[in-house]
């Protein structure tokens, strides 16, 4: 089981949308660890922890994110393990 780190910022129409409380039951979901926040110039912002292959779910969901919502972009980098206990929304 390898651990992995990944910041996630997701453009489009995805705050006003409940993005991430949705983001939250995936996180839920996916057992994932981690937050997610919305940025002042209307993207959102996660970091999530998890088991690779769980990991790899979860962002794939992120690319569509909920009905709502329309994503336009997803930019994924690496990160260090942070140790993230539970998954949070962050205002």
């Amino acid at each position: 089981m390898t651990m992995k780190s990944k910041s996630i910022t997701v453009f489009g129409r995805v705050q006003n949308v409940g993005f991430r409380y949705y983001t939250l039951q995936a996180a839920n979901k996916y057992g994932i660890s981690g937050f997610v926040k919305n940025q002042a110039d209307g993207r959102v912002y996660i970091e999530a922890e998890a088991e690779e292959v769980l990991l790899n779910e979860f962002i794939d969901w992120c690319k569509k994110g909920p009905g709502h919502a329309h994503v336009t972009d997803v930019r994924i980098e690496e990160m260090p393990i942070m140790g993230h206990s539970g998954f949070k929304i962050k205002s």
